[in-house]
């Protein structure tokens, strides 16, 4: 691509984006396993927590599993079109949401940890953030 946004025009060089690259999706491996062994798991023995829970924790793995596929996604992108600076933040604003407003709630639902929760509005505005910045790298794909 052409755009000056790529990181081309950063100067960062091939081993760096490969590292990048290469940890994205490691994370996103991990999160797609964690996200259908867990489904598995709240589907039989998550049976036997409080209603509310349950609710909380279904929510939760959802909004991983649905931001997970979304990430990648962004990983499809990013090796189709090249790295840019606003779809690499992007794909982290993903991560900080998915770790942030998942993790928040199955602390705080499976082990009490309920000081925890103040950090899931952090991470459901990460997850906005990151939707909102694949619409402005659309800008540099699509001109």
């Amino acid at each position: 691509m052409t755009s000056n946004h790529h990181v081309s025009s950063l100067a960062m060089k091939a081993p760096k984006q490969h590292v990048l690259l290469k940890s994205i999706m490691i994370f996103i491996g991990i999160s797609g396993c964690f996200s259908v062994l867990f489904g598995a798991w709240l589907a039989h023995e998550g049976q036997a927590l409080p209603p509310s829970s349950q609710v909380s924790l279904a929510t939760a793995l959802k909004y991983q599993f649905f931001h997970t596929l979304a990430l990648l996604a962004m990983i499809v992108w990013l090796r189709a079109n090249g790295l840019s600076k606003t779809a690499i933040a992007s794909c982290l604003a993903f991560i900080v949401g998915i770790l942030c407003f998942c993790g928040s709630i199955y602390l705080k639902s499976l082990f009490g940890f309920d000081s925890i929760a103040k950090i899931s509005p952090l991470g459901g505005i990460s997850l906005a953030l990151a939707w909102l910045l694949l619409a402005f790298e659309s800008k540099n794909i699509f001109n």
